[in-house]
């Protein structure tokens, strides 16, 4: 529009159009006279695009006449990019720069803080290595370039391999920033810092420092405030900088791995094997130069598959050596970083390679290395600022798949067979150990740690029990597999032992079948019938409760009478039968239900054992309930609650607790087969209660099941409806066959 003219002599000419003075487009504007009367002669630089809106609103100018202002404005401001060292900005990076969507984002975000002086003036990006660090920095410098006027300046610092001096790098700052040098003798080497600052403040730039080493080495590039914008990426947090804004970046979303995976190797490709797409960035561990280098391998070898590489990532002894091509391979990104830590952190990062769950507290690291918790800390605390550790929440760490495969590989490399095997040996044994003592809280006779133990993590507690048993359930599950493997049948069966009362509060944890199949086998190597009758009688249990194996579980329960009528032990035979009740019960064999039920009831009255007792008699009420004697149903039920009503009942509060809950849930399905739905309402809202109380979300859905159906008979589907959302948001936590229920409900009370 106004053709080549330079934004000085446009703005003049507008403002004389307009029959305005200097001082009268100042008042019009906010912008000062004198910065106008320097901009109309060209002796300032063209301002920020802010300042030219605000003169084109004090012109009042159209539409098309102000987009040609601020284009005469972006013409005339410099968008240089300085490379301090290396190549600033390379094009190809950008061009297939893929997601990061919310990190881009915050940076536009903490930009446009810089430009109106609400925010800090240096951002950290921070990650593990190929992770995309400097692609991120330089895919923000690249978007970002109008909003910085005075230029982009990128400096390579080599953090990690030849580390710049800090000297070094603020003389080429400050001869990129056009400092001459007669002005850099006379401020001397001592006064670089802060003449580097005073630019910053002065000037809009924006800097990226890129692979820092420490705070040491760029504390004195950093700016105290102004306008300007410095990104940190290192592989380190770098937490001892104070007042910086800190973003760390990790691994791609599955979805954006994806992408940038069919950017590279082309979306005809990446459309025919999607599956396959998708297994190679998992092998990757989404990690952007792991990435990178498969795309690249694909597309050199247009005639593989994407499944033929797939087959050559699965081999996790290959997988890293795969993983390069040229001069750039991921193993070498990885060592760089693990050349620069102490012996004590390195041996730490070989051994977190042996832990089988998919992250870690400090006393994986204690029980690995035989050292203190607090030592363990320590180390640990020093891969992550390395960047080797990813911290994911409060007191958990993170090893990356390909990190992991790493820290295996040097492990297999720098340390002696049997120092591995102690390792293990010593992880093992913490596991198990601490599975045991936290299983035994809530098996009766057992409780509270014995005051004797001293562990690693806190069980002072049920809940600390329970959240720490839960938590930590994959890697004491691979600690039980591994000792079953091992031939060590004595710890298999204490471990699963200890989990008699606990299973019950995590019935669709998925592995409970497992559990005990392990441990029946170490109970008939040990050749103890004792042991042979309870792991059987368990592992009958889980078919049923979890896996919904009902006559296989019949089949167990028959192994596990026998195992007892060997050993004599009454409780235990009682136990077959109560459990091979609700298995023909299942399989709507009402009498056979009913008559071992009943039998199970009478010897565990025999052998005097109260808390078998409980169970058995609500098992026994159910299968008369099935049987159509609902009358005897709810009189054995309420025999239940007598006795736990009893000031002096013989069992622990758990199982009370427990025992109650099912209780009144069976009365609840009692009244209804009844047809007695006040009742029925009223006794399903009880259980929901307890269930709740006790932290039994299976049973608290199949409770709000029944309520809901209560309810609906009494004709209330607004609540009736609110209980259902609620049972479908447990979700995996309740039986599969309560949710379809739930959920069939739902959809008729909806659409009536």
């Amino acid at each position: 529009m106004f053709g080549e003219k330079p934004f000085g002599v446009v703005l003049r000419d507008l403002r004389q159009q307009a029959r305005l003075t200097i001082e009268e487009l100042a008042t019009a504007s906010g912008v000062s006279v004198r910065a106008i009367g320097d901009m109309e002669r060209g002796r300032s630089r063209v301002p920020q695009r802010r300042t030219v809106m605000a003169l084109a609103e004090g012109l009042g100018l159209p539409a098309a006449v102000r987009d040609g202002l601020l284009a005469a404005g972006r013409a005339g401001r410099p968008t240089r990019t300085v490379a301090v060292t290396g190549t600033a900005v390379p094009p190809r990076t950008v061009r297939d720069f893929t997601g990061r969507v919310p990190q881009l984002q915050r940076l536009t975000e903490l930009a446009e803080r810089t430009r109106t002086g609400a925010g800090g003036s240096v951002a950290v990006v921070s990650g593990p290595p190929g992770c995309g660090k400097t692609t991120l920095a330089l895919k923000a410098a690249a978007d970002l370039a109008e909003e910085f006027p005075d230029g982009c300046l990128v400096v390579d610092l080599h953090g990690v391999d030849g580390a710049v001096d800090p000297g070094e790098a603020l003389l080429k700052l400050l001869k990129a920033l056009g400092v001459p040098d007669r002005r850099l003798r006379q401020t001397g080497t001592a006064g670089h810092a802060g003449l580097l600052r005073t630019l910053l403040s002065e000037r809009r730039c924006l800097v990226v420092l890129d692979n820092a080493r420490d705070e040491e080495q760029i504390r004195p590039l950093l700016p105290t405030g102004g306008r300007s914008l410095v990104l940190v990426t290192s592989r380190r947090p770098l937490t001892g900088l104070a007042e910086v804004d800190r973003l760390a970046l990790s691994e791609m979303t599955p979805d954006e791995a994806v992408e940038l995976l069919g950017r590279i190797v082309g979306p005809e490709r990446a459309d025919a094997e999607p599956d396959a797409v998708a297994k190679v960035t998992e092998l990757c561990g989404r990690l952007p130069l792991a990435l990178r280098v498969a795309g690249n391998w694909l597309t050199v070898r247009s005639a593989w598959t994407v499944d033929h590489l797939v087959r050559r990532l699965a081999d996790e002894e290959r997988r890293l050596s795969a993983l390069s091509a040229g001069d750039v391979r991921v193993e070498a990104a990885f060592a760089l970083s693990y050349r620069q830590l102490t012996p004590a952190a390195a041996r730490m990062l070989r051994l977190l390679s042996l832990v089988p769950g998919p992250d870690m507290t400090a006393a994986y690291g204690a029980s690995l290395t035989g050292t203190g918790l607090a030592e363990a800390e320590d180390v640990m605390e020093e891969l992550v600022e390395a960047g080797l550790l990813q911290a994911v929440y409060t007191g958990r760490h993170q090893l990356h798949d390909l990190l992991r495969l790493f820290a295996r590989a040097r492990l297999a490399r720098e340390d002696e067979p049997h120092e591995r095997d102690a390792a293990e040996e010593r992880l093992r044994a913490w596991l198990l150990e601490t599975a045991v003592v936290a299983g035994r809280w809530y098996k009766l006779k057992y409780g509270a740690p014995p005051p004797s133990w001293q562990g690693l993590v806190p069980l002072d507690t049920a809940d600390e029990a329970r959240a720490w048993l839960q938590a930590e359930a994959p890697a004491w599950l691979a600690a039980l597999r591994s000792a079953s493997d091992k031939g060590e049948h004595t710890r298999v069966v204490e471990t699963a032992d200890a989990m008699e009362w606990f299973c019950d509060l995590w019935v669709f944890w998925g592995h409970w079948s497992e559990v005990y199949e392990l441990s029946s086998r170490s109970a008939a190597a040990l050749d103890d019938p004792d042991q042979q009758a309870f792991h059987h009688n368990m592992h009958a249990w889980a078919l049923i409760e979890c896996d919904h194996r009902y006559r296989e579980a019949i089949d167990r329960t028959d192994e596990g009478l026998n195992s007892a009528r060997r050993a004599g032990n009454v409780p235990q035979q009682a136990s077959a039968l109560s459990h091979a009740a609700v298995a023909h019960r299942k399989l709507g064999e009402a009498q056979a239900a009913t008559d071992k039920a009943r039998t199970s009831v009478e010897l565990y009255e025999e052998a005097d054992d109260r808390e078998g007792w409980l169970g058995a008699l609500v098992t026994y009420g159910s299968s008369l309930r099935f049987l159509g004697r609902v009358e005897d149903a709810q009189t054995q039920h309420q025999r239940i609650i007598t006795f736990l009503d009893a000031p002096d009942r013989p069992v622990s509060a758990h199982v009370a607790g427990m025992t109650r809950a099912h209780t009144t849930y069976a009365l609840g399905l009692d009244h209804a087969l009844l047809g007695h739905w006040p009742e029925a309402a009223h006794h399903h809202r009880e259980a929901v209660t307890q269930f709740r109380r006790i932290d039994m979300p299976h049973m608290r859905g199949s409770a709000l099941l029944g309520l809901a159906e209560a309810l609906t008979e009494l004709g209330d589907p607004q609540e009736a409806r609110t209980c259902l959302d609620q049972v479908v948001d447990l979700g995996d936590a309740v039986d599969t066959t309560i949710l379809a229920s739930a959920r069939r409900l739902l959809d008729t009370l909806q659409n009536q």
